[in-house]
């Protein structure tokens, strides 16, 4: 046997590992085409399309080249040993439909506040963007930004919801009060944490 072929038939045998592995985690992972979810430590994940989904997901268990690939590597699949592995699910659609929902459920879930491990926004063809417009910024003061604008968003609820916020009888002719309700809800109000 040649050294080429060798390699075929080692190459095709971790396949078959691979694919034993991610059907003992899911053991409806099958050889359709349709959306997979990689998910770890909610809400994290990664949304990616396949043709065949057992052999496109196994490749990413020995696959270098990817993010997602080398983060398989560093936390595993999940199991009762492993809760922090990723978790794997998928959806099957023909593969006429792959870059549409893919990018579909790739917005959906950056709205939805997921961090997301892909780079693009999905597909294969006309339309392959960068996700960096998807994703909320990672430095320390967009951060902070962020954090406030969700905070924000969060009490404007609580308070709305539940409560009355109002100045004190003995504080209601008080300029300093007064100035201060206004920072209060101009703090609450999570519109100006946008710029």
């Amino acid at each position: 046997m040649s050294q080429a072929r060798k390699n075929i038939a080692r190459v095709k045998s971790i396949q078959r590992q691979n694919i034993q592995r991610l059907k003992k985690l899911n053991p409806d992972i099958d050889s359709k085409s349709g959306i997979y979810f990689l998910t770890r430590n909610e809400p994290q994940i990664y949304i990616g399309q396949a043709r065949h989904l057992d052999e496109r997901l196994a490749s990413h268990l020995s696959g270098y080249e990817q993010h997602i690939d080398r983060s398989l590597k560093a936390h595993g699949l999940y199991s009762e040993d492993n809760p922090y592995g990723y978790k794997v699910n998928f959806l099957h659609y023909p593969k006429s439909k792959l870059d549409e929902m893919e990018q579909y459920y790739i917005q959906l879930y950056a709205e939805k506040g997921w961090a997301l491990k892909n780079k693009t926004a999905g597909s294969q063809g006309v339309g392959k963007v960068k996700i960096a417009d998807f994703k909320p910024a990672k430095g320390y003061m967009d951060g902070l930004k962020q954090g406030r604008k969700n905070l924000a968003k969060e009490l404007s609820h609580i308070i709305d919801k539940h409560l009355t916020v109002q100045l004190r009888e003995d504080k209601q002719n008080n300029k300093v009060s007064q100035k201060a309700l206004e920072k209060f809800n101009r703090l609450l109000d999570e519109r100006s944490y946008e710029e």
